[in-house]
């Protein structure tokens, strides 16, 4: 079963609009109050859509995230049934002190297809290939770098590695170092830098690292679309994060998921810019209008671009 067509500009609309409510406070140093604008626009959005949706990755528990928490049903009802994947605003430190890359994201899949992710770490690695024998979590950054090398028909000194800047990550980045590959460090935004290896325009050849479990399954949606290669395996470091786990039907706590385990069948994906960063602009005003760039995904249609829409500011 597909997604019918006519739902990826609702769901454009949705992003878009969500933009619109954070970008008021980029620049502000408030983030809570960037990210609460995006959730209520969003949650308000999302119950306008003729369908029967169910938040499987969202801002939380229901008693840590009154709006659009892990559970919640939204649209008319009337309509099909979507498992849907939220992060209202991806990158709160971007907008509260205007810096580039801030995004209002969301995926959607029919019910069921979408693995609903807990919220913990995971170790995720991406490239833009389909082949699963090039790179692997269980490879050493060395042979990771190397096959890739290889597979590309570059010098390993040709290679750009896109990860977070985080302490937990100076062992990797110490080797790509030693390897002579090109690094591409990004303070947070963990989906938009997954997202560099889908275009050869991007200059990423990899994306690897720790980072949020829930934003690995956004990504990834994503990247399904370019046939890309994604794994992940999550990270559980206390007990409650494997009760957690447990009741979300995972057993195996070591295990390794591939893109298609994660995502599977139809989706869409749509990611618009509040700040302009790497993948799309951001919000800007004109009037009593605005303009908003979404890099949207649709999976069954081959649908990957860049869609630029101008509306009118509502008061």
């Amino acid at each position: 079963m597909s997604i019918d067509k006519k739902f990826i500009d609702q769901f454009v609309n949705v992003t878009s609009k969500a933009a619109l409510a954070s970008s008021y406070f980029v620049g502000k140093k408030d983030k809570l109050a960037a990210d609460k604008a995006a959730v209520d626009s969003m949650r308000n959005e999302l119950n306008k859509i003729n369908m029967n949706g169910k938040i499987v990755i969202g801002e939380g528990e229901l008693d840590e995230a009154p709006m659009l928490y892990i559970g919640e049903n939204l649209g008319t009802k009337n309509g099909p049934d979507f498992d849907i994947a939220v992060d209202p605003l991806e990158g709160t430190k971007f907008a509260a002190n205007n810096l580039p890359g801030a995004l209002s994201v969301i995926a959607i899949s029919e019910k069921n297809n979408l693995f609903n992710a807990p919220e913990t770490y995971m170790d995720k690695i991406a490239i833009n290939s389909n082949k699963k024998d090039i790179v692997d979590l269980d490879f050493t950054v060395k042979k990771n770098i190397s096959n890739l090398a290889d597979s590309l028909n570059k010098g390993v000194k040709e290679i750009t590695a896109c990860l977070l800047d985080r302490p937990r990550h100076k062992k990797i980045i110490e080797e790509l170092k030693s390897l002579n590959v090109n690094l591409k460090l990004i303070s947070d935004g963990d989906i938009s830098g997954a997202l560099l290896v889908s275009d050869k325009k991007y200059n990423v050849d990899i994306f690897l690292g720790i980072g949020g479990g829930p934003e690995g399954v956004l990504a990834a949606s994503a990247l399904d679309t370019f046939n890309c290669h994604f794994q992940g395996r999550f990270l559980f470091e206390t007990d409650k994060d494997k009760q957690r786990a447990n009741t979300m039907g995972i057993k195996d706590f070591k295990r390794k998921y591939e893109l298609n385990e994660i995502v599977s069948g139809d989706s869409i994906f749509c990611a618009t810019g509040i700040t302009s960063g790497d993948l799309v602009d951001g919000i800007k005003m004109n009037g009593n209008k605005y303009i908003s760039e979404t890099l949207v995904t649709h999976k069954d249609s081959n649908l990957n671009k860049i869609i630029l829409k101008e509306d009118i500011i509502k008061t």
